[in-house]
């Protein structure tokens, strides 16, 4: 069986999703302050290996933890559910617009939104 990786189109489709993503995400006033000191081309580089690696593709994720790669934003920017469900809407919009089935986002959601997820991203 194939992973979500592979039905999502692959390398080339998490590329494409991360990219058109981040572009929302930069133009979201709920969210881009978040990413004003960011350097995106690394952020990029880092949410497609990340994705890559969530999604069942080749695991070549080598980032920090959630909880120590969010603590920071949570501590210092008051980072909540708020600002974690206008990143969840983005994920999925972008994925809606690029016209990946709805049985696939929702997987998609499944992961990204699950309560572990978000109780790690938002050191709970």
């Amino acid at each position: 069986m194939s992973s979500l990786y592979e039905k999502l189109g692959g390398k080339e489709a998490v590329d494409i999703a991360v990219d058109k993503f981040y572009d929302k995400v930069l133009k979201d006033d709920r969210v881009n302050y978040f990413f004003a000191n960011t350097d995106m081309k690394k952020q990029k580089a880092h949410q497609k290996a990340f994705m890559t690696y969530a999604f069942g593709g080749p695991d070549t994720f080598s980032g920090r933890d959630m909880r120590e790669s969010h603590k920071h934003l949570v501590d210092n920017m008051g980072l909540t559910d708020v600002h974690f469900d206008a990143i969840s809407e983005n994920l999925i919009n972008t994925l809606k617009e690029l016209g990946i089935e709805q049985n696939l986002i929702d997987e998609v959601g499944a992961i990204v939104g699950a309560v572990s997820h978000r109780n790690d991203v938002l050191n709970r």
